[in-house]
């Protein structure tokens, strides 16, 4: 399958953000970036370079629902008419609705008392997340998606795979290459250089370290040759990657028991204090996310018992190994 990518700038988020163009039939675009005048630009830019004008997108495919990868849908259905597709557990969110959003603030709200973010901080956080809103976009009539789908895109045809974690509804689009291997468009699903973030990045997940590692462990299964992410460049050895990404996990629960150890009982806001140090801008919500993901689990295996949110180890001196989650096939 030929397609181009197209390199996003992105002074809001984590930066360097990808969307994938597929030409022929139905010309089709694989993400589409934040909604700011310096992402638009490069967008059409890179579709110029192609040949291509807004008006001649056919389809858009969306990988989650976060700004960064969304945003621009919107406006770009309003000028081009094409139809935008995501998985059914996003598509609301990204459609703009009030309802949804209403209750995921109150889910904001309810997480932030209970993991012990300080009052000064979830100031500063609220202010950046009313900027992220800010390059939501338009609203966006979105057609829904579900695992095992299979939808044309270009001159060839993109099988969905939902690989929830950083995202409730996220998925992947994955496809068969000229020599008769596999590759995906693998939106955050993993990244090149860093891990991708849960517990923060979607409140909505339940069970957020098991589910994203069991994700992991069904894009390991499919045997990509190559990934293509949402941000930075290719990963040539998706493999690989994702045996790092679990490592890292894996050791995160260590650090979190050592610390429950060291300093608990303790909540999330203070565990991610030990793990991180202080935390700024939007990591004030991943810091505490990550940490809330592992205690979580640690809570649901009988490692550690919560009261009034604060998480303290059953055994002094666990077994990790038994702790972590076994999701391999």
């Amino acid at each position: 399958m030929d397609f181009t990518r197209i390199a996003l700038g992105n002074s809001v988020f984590e930066g360097e953000n990808n969307a994938y163009l597929l030409e022929g039939d139905l010309t089709t675009l694989v993400d589409v970036g934040a909604s700011t005048e310096s992402v638009r630009s490069d967008l059409e830019a890179g579709l110029n370079s192609a040949g291509v004008a807004v008006t001649d997108i056919d389809r858009i495919l969306l990988t989650h629902w976060h700004s960064d990868h969304c945003g621009l849908a919107g406006e770009l259905q309003a000028e081009s008419g094409a139809d935008v597709f995501a998985h059914e557990m996003d598509a609301s969110l990204i459609a703009g609705d009030d309802e949804t959003a209403e209750a995921l603030d109150e889910l904001r709200d309810r997480r932030f008392s209970e993991w012990g973010i300080p009052p000064d901080k979830r100031e500063v956080l609220l202010g950046v997340q009313s900027d992220f809103q800010g390059v939501a976009g338009d609203p966006v009539d979105v057609q829904t998606l579900a695992d095992g789908d299979q939808i044309r895109a270009g001159d060839g045809e993109l099988t969905v795979r939902h690989l929830p974690g950083h995202a409730a509804g996220h998925i992947a689009f994955a496809f068969e290459t000229e020599d008769g291997g596999h590759s995906a468009f693998v939106g955050d699903v993993i990244l090149p250089e860093y891990t991708p973030n849960i517990g923060g990045a979607d409140l909505r997940v339940d069970e957020p370290l098991a589910t994203y590692l069991e994700s992991l462990d069904r894009l390991a299964s499919h045997g990509l040759e190559t990934a293509w992410p949402g941000h930075r460049d290719p990963i040539e050895d998706p493999a690989a990657r994702i045996e790092v990404i679990r490592d890292h996990h894996y050791d995160r629960t260590r650090r979190v028991v050592e610390t429950l150890q060291e300093h608990g009982p303790a909540d999330a806001w203070t565990v991610s204090a030990h793990l991180f140090g202080e935390l700024e801008h939007i990591h004030i919500l991943h810091g505490p996310g990550e940490a809330y993901a592992h205690l979580d689990h640690l809570e649901r295996v009988g490692a550690v018992e919560r009261e009034d949110f604060e998480y303290r180890l059953v055994d002094t001196d666990p077994d990790v190994d038994a702790l972590f989650p076994n999701t391999k096939y």
